[in-house]
């Protein structure tokens, strides 16, 4: 079992509207643009599609880092991140 600041977490945006894949895709070029500026622990990055009007970036960060980069960059919500699922 991780311990609690071991974890991963993904942080979320949430796009909407007809141009909601286009922004998530390239809103996840800034994300990892971020990763390498601000060192972050973790390179990992990116987008999912769920409909035509719903798209997502995401941004995994260790749990450490989670305060300050949200902070930063405010996501709409976030989860642990689990590899894999």
């Amino acid at each position: 079992m991780e311990k609690a600041l071991d974890r991963k977490i993904k942080m979320i945006w949430d796009f909407r509207g007809p141009r909601a894949a286009n922004t998530a895709e390239h809103y996840q070029k800034h994300l990892a643009e971020f990763v390498i500026i601000e060192e972050l622990k973790f390179d990992i990055t990116g987008f999912e599609h769920f409909s035509d009007t719903h798209s997502i970036a995401y941004l995994v960060v260790a749990e450490f880092e989670m305060e300050e980069v949200r902070e930063i960059l405010k996501p709409q919500r976030g989860e642990v991140y689990l590899e894999g699922y």
